[in-house]
């Protein structure tokens, strides 16, 4: 059996990857050999969260006896993760461990050096390499319990039994589907490839009551137009779409269940306008009074269309969440993106006028040429658009960025375990860094969480700027 195993930040969220990657895998069997029960019963997921005791999280997994593990591997999990494949090595030394995923796609053999004892490492999108590699283990392993090519019989119907338990039937057709030939030896990196086509990949939801009381993650779209220096994304910058009436059709499977929130995860929502109006109009015609959307947009692109139809929508259909990152203009030019501040205060007054939905706004800290001075600019243009939501992050050195090749040149100190957090720049010392933590931390008591609105709003016209007043209550 192979365990792919997800590790999420908070028990309320979900990973979509690997839901993915099992049901590429069944569809891929189905079409390559007329069956698939080898790859249903053969692949499980197990979806934990950082919160766990790793103790129970290691005898969880073992318990399950598995023939070869794969990790999901992202920047919030990684440190639980290396400690966890560490154990269970030890536990387990005959089993196989992989891990894939963003975390450990641009440093893959730096991974294969430090944990000598993986298997392997799939780099990049990762359907048609998880593929390959279940059928080595489920289909094509001599020395493994799975091993359907050796009991193929001659006759029309077959009934294979393995280890899980799982009957294979296997007609006429099916059985001259099979290969003989051996899946060649895999190497260590398996990397994703670049042809993929989107629409190719299933539905990965199957049963969403599984899903109950957890986000559901959704993505029509895959890339991202944009080049933005500190973003993965940026790295490739290929967009390629979801066939628009096969998210209907999945978007409607969602209202059907009357799900409370389906959260997109396409890195721009709105990078072409026919594909965002389609959905924003199928999503209005087919309003159940319950599910909420949440995208992410780049708000140079929103056109007063998408505007109109937004505001149209029932209150709380909708989310919108908007990077503008900085209002520091060489800023905006350092790391790539083109951004009209004059025009995002427009587009966020209209926004704001259809009172309909929650909008977040997010500022970035450590980013180059922006001293403490210019970020307190930045907070109080965009504390001034008035977003329900201002999120105040931290310029994250992401493995693999444009933003890594530049650390030197930009004088950026950063942790070197995750999150890769930045501690000081040529423009901003730890001690601004730190007056930063100090002011989001007041953000997200009193102005994130929304009670103590009518209170803020008095209270501001006792300091100079909205900043002083974050910053005088962190003292």
């Amino acid at each position: 059996m192979i365990l792919l195993v997800a590790v999420n930040a908070k028990y309320v969220h979900s990973n979509p990857a690997v839901y993915y990657l099992r049901s590429y895998c069944i569809t891929k069997a189905k079409e390559e050999y007329g069956d698939a029960s080898l790859m249903e019963a053969g692949i499980e997921i197990a979806e934990f969260n950082i919160n766990r005791i790793r103790e129970e999280v290691l005898r969880e997994i073992y318990l399950k006896k598995p023939q070869m593990i794969a990790f999901s591997c992202y920047l919030w999990n990684i440190a639980y993760v290396k400690a966890l494949i560490g154990d269970l090595h030890k536990i387990l030394p005959e089993v196989d461990i992989w891990l894939g995923g963003p975390e450990v796609s641009f440093d893959a053999n730096e991974y294969l050096e430090k944990f000598p004892f993986l298997r392997g490492i799939m780099s990049g999108e990762g359907e048609k390499s998880f593929y390959r590699v279940a059928k080595h283990y489920l289909v094509n392993k001599e020395d493994g319990a799975l091993n359907v090519l050796a009991n193929i019989q001659t006759n029309a119907d077959v009934n294979v039994n393995t280890d899980i338990n799982a009957n294979v039937n296997i007609d006429a057709n099916a059985k001259n589907n099979f290969s003989t030939d051996k899946v060649e030896s895999l190497p260590r990196i398996l990397y994703g490839d670049e042809d993929m086509d989107f629409d190719d990949v299933p539905f990965p939801y199957d049963n969403l009551d599984n899903f109950k009381n957890r986000i559901i993650y959704y993505e029509t779209s895959r890339g991202c137009p944009f080049k933005c220096e500190y973003c993965l994304s940026s790295v490739d910058r290929r967009v390629r779409l979801r066939n628009i009436e096969l998210v209907k059709k999945e978007l409607k499977i969602f209202l059907d269940a009357k799900v409370p929130q389906v959260k997109f995860v396409d890195r721009t929502f709105n990078c072409n306008k026919a594909h965002t109006m389609q959905i924003l109009e199928f999503i209005k015609a087919n309003d159940n009074g319950i599910t909420n959307f949440h995208f992410e947009m780049a708000a140079e692109l929103i056109s007063e269309d998408e505007i109109e139809i937004m505001n149209s929508l029932r209150p709380g259909q909708i989310q919108l969440e908007i990077g503008v990152q900085t209002t520091n203009l060489k800023t905006l030019e350092a790391i790539n993106r083109k951004s009209d501040i004059d025009k995002l205060r427009k587009i966020v007054k209209r926004l704001r006028e259809g009172k309909n939905m929650h909008l977040h706004l997010d500022l970035i800290a450590g980013l180059p040429y922006e001293d403490i001075t210019s970020f307190r600019k930045s907070f109080n243009d965009v504390y001034s658009m008035k977003p329900d939501d201002l999120q105040l992050g931290f310029l994250k050195i992401l493995k693999g960025s444009p933003m890594e090749k530049r650390v030197e040149e930009y004088g950026i100190v950063y942790s070197f375990e995750t999150p890769y957090e930045v501690l000081s720049t040529k423009w901003i010392s730890f001690d601004d860094l730190m007056e930063l933590k100090g002011v989001e931390e007041m953000l997200e008591v009193y102005h994130n969480s929304g009670q103590f609105t009518c209170s803020l709003e008095i209270i501001e016209r006792l300091f100079e700027t909205p900043y002083d007043l974050y910053h005088a209550l962190s003292l």
